[in-house]
């Protein structure tokens, strides 16, 4: 070795550092993402199809409330405004429960008395699960977005029933959910009756009750009966699920639960009839999980049911009369307004734009009948005989409950027949009369479109003229009663008064505002300013239902005190009053009553300037804050 033997620094290649491996730890770690993404990537191919069924009632959805969108906090369902005003105060309030702010008896309305939300259809369910984007949005946007929710939500759901438990094709499911989901009730309905059209949960209920009976028969005696008898695991599942569902439901819409019941109900009866052997085989495990699904509910559900029917404010009674709220017979054969076919001379067969329950015109009714009959005289294969059973099951279904939605007394085009509808063995039972007859009919959409998804079904695995007439004939009776976008309007803006926050100046958090008018069921605009500053302040009077009627029956409203009574006059003629000194009298103790903090008139309220006169009078000179009179009594 010499000198001039070249060095590793000089003439050789540069040492390399060691490469780092990965720890066992991040190893895994890494492979359980790509196994994440790669199991992505294969439920997304293999359910491209449902995933696009989806994406299309969503879409749908969207385009029929497309008018509430540019703004939703100005503008409204035209066809109903008043029930908007009072869902997005339930949403309000409702929405409070995340502030610790919340009970089943609220005194945000109607102070000094209060309002009873569970004798109220006030969706308390929906308003906490979307109590942040109430708080965060405004109670407007949460609207919007069940209007719409309601529609796609409720077809997804029917969707993958029929898809899962009935096994039906995807087009076949498709067509049968467009029509549960979007029928022309359902449409109707979402005109501000977000209790009946949010139904996401009833598919769930109807697939809990499928599984609970599955898992109560052991089969048939032989070799492919299930070893040990009822699977028990699954009957406790099923049953708990079912008291979670019911629970839930009743949250959100009793009088869809009540429906529901009553349709299964006479679907298992039916079913039970024609199967007498599945009758014996099931029915002890089948009727025990029900009652420890019933009894589960109940522990759950007790207290504020005893609320809503005994507790404060609570009523036992029906407000609305079923000789009035009854389907008129022609309404069956006949096409909803809000539908493609339809035109505005139906309006007359119904009580208005939120009840065409039962418009689906002569080509869906024909189709669904045709469907009917072919499916009940198909071949009698052991699994053409189960289908067969569960079409009998839903055409007597449909008819109980069209004939119950005919009312009392049956109408036909207009006119009183006198002839006594099936209703009358119902009428006046508890529970029952809480429930408008014509809303009975609401519950033969998804009976006719599980019928018009087994047709398809049939038809897409048959063979020749059948696998293409079917399906085109069904379509084409669906094509009519394609809904419309519901028609919207813009509504006044609210006073900065309240937008602005100015409210504060007058009223402490929690003490009563009082809005000159007041708000009454006809006119419930005003509740509209403790909508927008999320039910921060309580307001007299208002648009509700209570025991304010003859001898403490259900009532539209409270009744209205006299500074009330004279304030609305004057809202409505414009003549101020002079007021008397009894007038005075009476303004001072009615304000003590509502335990009123600030009495206020707005610019925009009906004839201002003389309202602003009239609470001079009472009230002695008012103070101006932002576009708004207030007075402290």
């Amino acid at each position: 070795m010499t000198s001039e033997a070249p060095t590793a620094t000089e003439d050789g290649p540069a040492p390399t550092a060691p490469q780092a491996t990965p720890g066992p730890r991040r190893v895994r770690l890494l492979a359980a993402l790509a196994g994440c993404r790669n199991a992505l990537a294969v439920a997304l191919v293999r359910h491209r199809a449902d995933l696009l069924v989806v994406l299309a009632f969503v879409l749908f959805a969207g385009w029929l409330t497309h008018g509430l969108w540019p703004d939703p906090g100005r503008r409204v369902l035209a066809l109903n405004p008043a029930d908007q005003a009072l869902y997005e105060w339930f949403l309000a309030v409702d929405a409070r429960a995340l502030l610790g702010d919340f009970g089943l008896v609220t005194d945000k309305l109607n102070a000094p008395y209060g309002v009873n939300l569970m004798a109220n259809t006030s969706v308390v369910a929906l308003g906490v699960v979307f109590a942040p984007v109430t708080l965060l949005f405004g109670a407007p946007v949460t609207f919007a977005l069940l209007a719409a929710g309601g529609l796609a939500g409720t077809a997804i759901a029917w969707y993958l029933l029929f898809v899962r438990v009935l096994r039906a094709r995807r087009l076949a499911a498709g067509i049968g959910a467009a029509v549960a989901g979007f029928g022309p009730g359902m449409v109707s309905q979402t005109n501000s009756h977000l209790h009946m059209t949010v139904q996401w949960l009833i598919p769930v209920l109807v697939w809990l009750v499928v599984r609970l009976l599955r898992a109560a028969d052991p089969g048939p005696d032989g070799p492919a009966r299930r070893p040990g008898g009822p699977d028990r695991r699954r009957l406790v599942t099923s049953a708990l699920g079912l008291a979670a569902v019911v629970s839930t439901q009743i949250f959100v819409g009793e009088e869809v639960l009540f429906l529901t019941a009553l349709v299964l109900v006479v679907m298992t009866v039916t079913y039970a009839a024609s199967d007498r052997a599945l009758l014996r085989r099931a029915l002890p495990g089948f009727a025990g999980g029900l009652l420890v699904a019933a009894g589960l509910s109940l522990l759950v559900v007790g207290y504020p049911l005893w609320v809503q029917f005994a507790g404060p404010l609570g009523v036992a009674d029906g407000i609305f009369s079923p000789y009035h709220f009854s389907a008129d017979l022609a309404g069956w054969w006949t096409h909803s307004p809000l539908s493609v076919a339809g035109g505005p001379e139906a309006d007359r067969l119904t009580t208005g734009p939120a009840e065409y329950n039962t418009f689906l015109g002569w080509p869906l009714l024909a189709a669904g009948t045709a469907a009917t009959v072919w499916l009940l005289v198909g071949s009698r294969t052991p699994e053409r005989v189960g289908q067969r059973r569960l079409v009998l099951a839903c055409l007597v279904a449909a008819v109980v409950m069209a004939a119950l939605s005919l009312g009392p007394t049956v109408v036909v085009d207009g006119e009183r027949t006198g002839i006594p509808g099936p209703y009358r063995l119902l009428a006046g039972l508890p529970v029952v009369d809480g429930a408008l007859p014509m809303r009975f009919a609401l519950a033969v959409l998804p009976l006719l479109a599980t019928v018009a998804t087994l047709a398809v079904d049939r038809a897409l695995r048959a063979d020749g003229w059948v696998r293409r007439l079917v399906p085109a004939a069904v379509f084409a009776a669906v094509l009519p009663v394609t809904p419309t976008p519901l028609p919207t309007a813009d509504r006044p803006p609210l006073p900065e008064f309240v937008t602005g926050g100015h409210w504060r100046e007058c009223v402490s958090p929690g003490g009563v505002l009082v809005p000159v008018p007041l708000p009454t069921p006809r006119q419930p605009w005003p509740m509209r300013w403790a909508t927008a500053a999320d039910a921060e302040f309580r307001l007299p009077e208002g648009f509700f239902i209570g025991p304010f009627g003859k001898d403490a029956t259900a009532a539209m409203g409270v009744w209205k005190r006299p500074t009330s009574r004279l304030l609305d006059a004057v809202a409505e003629d414009g003549v101020p009053s002079l007021g008397s000194e009894q007038e005075r009298r009476q303004a001072a103790q009615d304000a003590r009553f509502w335990e009123a903090e600030c009495v206020v008139v707005t610019d925009d309220a009906p004839h201002a300037p003389s309202l602003r006169i009239t609470l001079e009078q009472l009230y002695g000179p008012g103070t101006r804050i932002a576009d708004a009179w207030t007075w402290r009594p």
